[in-house]
């Protein structure tokens, strides 16, 4: 995180380092960074930490707050700067803003039993046979693991439960021959006329 550092001597906690959002530097004991020193107002000034800047702004301080020797109300910080709040002297070490991300692993299931007959056995269902195949992670698993997600249309698309990415069918999919009469069922529809008998 962001860090300042207090060159000044004489002066507690000489290490700031700033929390995301606001952080609030006075005397008193209400700010986040209490520096106890008389030229030091009450509420001297805050520093916003986010989105990868470090916001200096002074809180109607008596004796003023200054980067580089110059009086600042409002000012983005970058590393290596000076500042002076009062007589406090404080440099500025880093400005970088490290958020960590917990990383969780998802626990994989145990390798498929493979039977006699070159089939396997699913490793969440130990009673099924392995049917689909993940095309990305490559996890195996039986009809019962796969997620369905059926779309306006009447198509269903297959997901792998640990990655979410398609599934196939181990073997590849087969696709049932079409009949002619099943074929002219689809095309033709057309009422067979009974005969008349002639009155």
């Amino acid at each position: 995180m962001a860090k300042l550092l207090i060159k000044t001597e004489g002066v507690a906690n000489p290490v700031l380092e700033l929390r995301l959002g606001v952080n609030r530097i006075g005397r008193a004991e209400d700010n986040h960074f209490q520096i106890l020193h008389s030229t030091v107002s009450t509420h001297h000034c805050e520093l916003v930490l986010g989105d990868g800047t470090v916001l200096l702004r002074d809180c109607n301080s008596t004796n003023g707050t200054f980067v580089n020797g110059e009086r600042v109300k409002e000012i983005a910080l970058r590393a290596g700067q000076t500042i002076h709040i009062g007589d406090v002297e404080l440099f500025v070490e880093t400005t970088e803003v490290k958020v960590a991300i917990p990383q969780y692993e998802r626990p994989r299931p145990a390798p498929p039993v493979v039977l006699e007959d070159g089939a396997m056995l699913c490793p969440r269902h130990k009673k099924s046979r392995v049917t689909h195949q993940c095309t990305h992670c490559r996890e195996v698993m039986c009809d019962k693991c796969v997620h369905r997600l059926r779309r306006r249309g009447g198509k269903t698309y297959l997901f792998c439960p640990l990655c979410s990415n398609p599934v196939e069918l181990i073997g590849g999919t087969t696709t049932k021959k079409k009949s002619f009469l099943g074929m002219l069922k689809r095309t033709i529809k057309m009422p067979f006329l009974r005969g008349k008998k002639d009155s």
